[in-house]
């Protein structure tokens, strides 16, 4: 791809741009599903393309084609260039990217299996037996499955590294089973999904990933506990109630309440017409309390496992590490090398990423993860007199500032003298960002910490789907307001 690349940077300069650069990628992506003892998705597609980005006339321009060849990229730059230009009629001002990025390496993902070569009769085989043992369970009406793979072969060059090349390989496995429950006289339908919501938990690593995941020991379990959920007792509602969420609950309040509102792009308004702006807002930047002193929340694209890990960003970025949230006070945002200038802060920290090859790169979450507290999951229960255990998201709201909030969760269990007792269903709880986060006084420690995937995250115009991680263990909130949805 060299060739492809040096030439797309060579006409870019020849025409006038004081910046180019090009990311060629390759995707192979593979589902299958089934529903009650029958395959019902099996799919496998493959894209190949580039996109080339420029400045020129102190503005951005954007274009991608699917055909690698001289005189697409040819037409393609030339196309980049004239929308720039087009652009850079109504600019407010030029385009500042600050020091030059001139950093390039490999990096792939480091994986035991690589999910593509495992059969795809033996794949099926696993989901039809964990759907076997759901059903084995009396009134679960509908059992699923599902397994995910993903693999992006990425090459980046700019204008800033003489045509050097950045080449990444990220490799994404994915998985759950879910177990509906119905009540044919009254009709109330119950859910449970396991590993995470709605069935799906993924981790950039190999087919490793599935068999950890353990679908056909845990799926009886998940029948039964959605059965289970068809007789429990409604949750009460309080005002003012101790919740313990678990951790994949907690890992979607990080998500929507902490992820969305650092993305500075939409702090700064670009992103209001799609997915809202942000409370956090510049003048809150390392003075703000957001939470209580025991969170500490970070951007890391380091971490092992999570979907937001990589080498480098789709700017050439090298991944890293930031503080958002250092005990409670709010330190940071996921910048663009763009977005960093305006702020005046030194650099981008590597947070812009494409939805492949025809998109161009938006900030988006990498790892957002709440880290790790002194709690054992067993003491903290026991510490807790009065109060109620969450687990596994089933709904949730939130106001395009990220300030309201409503989460709802598929099951629920009283906390009477440091024990779990009644199980509850229908459980809901509702905040204000800030106030919920200070009203944090306890989160559990790496032994209950587990780095969750989100492969479905919205936004942009044309909209991206990205993917990403968000690392939590249970943490306990005090005076939180709860509720029941009928």
């Amino acid at each position: 791809m060299k060739d492809i690349t040096a030439r797309a940077l060579n006409i870019a300069e020849q025409r006038g741009a004081t910046y180019a650069d090009i990311r060629v990628v390759t995707r192979l992506t593979q589902r299958i599903a089934v529903k009650n003892g029958k395959v019902e998705a099996l799919s496998q597609d493959e894209s190949l393309g580039f996109g080339v980005r420029v400045i020129a006339n102190g503005a951005w321009g954007f274009a991608s084609s699917s055909k690698l060849e001289g005189k697409e990229v040819e037409r393609i730059v030339a196309q980049a260039i004239a929308i720039a230009k087009a652009s850079a009629l109504t600019k407010t001002k030029d385009v500042n990217l600050g020091q030059k990025i001139q950093a390039t390496g490999v990096y792939e993902t480091p994986i035991k299996t690589d999910p593509f070569i495992i059969p795809l009769d033996e794949k099926i085989n696993l989901l039809m037996k964990a759907d076997a043992e759901i059903r084995r369970v009396k009134d679960v009406k509908v059992a699923r499955g599902e397994l995910a793979f993903q693999s992006e072969d990425k090459i980046f060059a700019s204008t800033e590294t003489n045509g050097e090349e950045i080449k990444q390989k990220i490799i994404e496995s994915g998985c759950g089973i879910v177990a509906m429950a119905t009540d044919l006289q009254s009709g109330e339908v119950q859910v449970r999904s396991y590993p995470n919501a709605g069935g799906r938990h993924q981790q950039t690593r190999g087919y490793e990933f599935i068999l950890d995941q353990k679908l056909v020991e845990n799926a009886g379990r998940v029948g039964e506990e959605a059965v289970a959920l068809l007789t429990a007792e409604q949750c009460p509602s309080y005002d003012a109630m101790t919740v313990i969420l678990d951790g994949s609950q907690l890992a979607l309040q990080v998500h929507e309440s902490c992820g969305h509102p650092i993305e500075l792009d939409r702090v700064l308004g670009s992103e209001a017409a799609y997915a809202g702006t942000s409370f956090l807002t510049p003048d809150k930047l390392g003075n703000y309390r957001y939470g209580s002193e025991c969170v500490n929340i970070t951007a890391d694209a380091t971490l092992p496992y999570g979907l937001g890990t990589f080498g480098y960003d789709d700017e050439g970025v090298p991944a890293q590490k930031t503080d958002i949230v250092r005990n409670g006070l709010f330190v940071g945002y996921l910048t663009s090398r763009e977005t960093a200038q305006q702020l005046k802060l030194a650099q981008s920290n590597g947070t812009m990423r494409a939805d492949g090859w025809n998109r161009t790169p938006i900030i988006r979450m990498t790892n957002i993860s709440l880290m790790p507290g002194t709690w054992d999951l067993h003491d903290l229960i026991a510490d807790t007199s009065d109060g109620i255990w969450m687990e596994t998201n089933r709904s949730w709201s939130i106001d395009d500032r990220r300030l309201n909030f409503q989460f709802g969760t598929e099951m629920a269990w009283e906390i009477k003298g440091g024990k779990k007792m009644r199980m509850f269903k229908n459980a809901t709880y509702t905040g204000i960002t800030p106030q919920f986060w200070g009203s944090c006084d306890a989160v559990c420690n790496d032994k209950s910490w587990v780095m969750y995937g989100t492969p479905n995250c919205g936004k942009g115009q044309p909209p991206q789907i990205a993917h990403t991680g968000h690392g939590a263990a249970p943490a306990r909130f005090r005076n939180v307001r709860v509720g029941v949805v009928k």
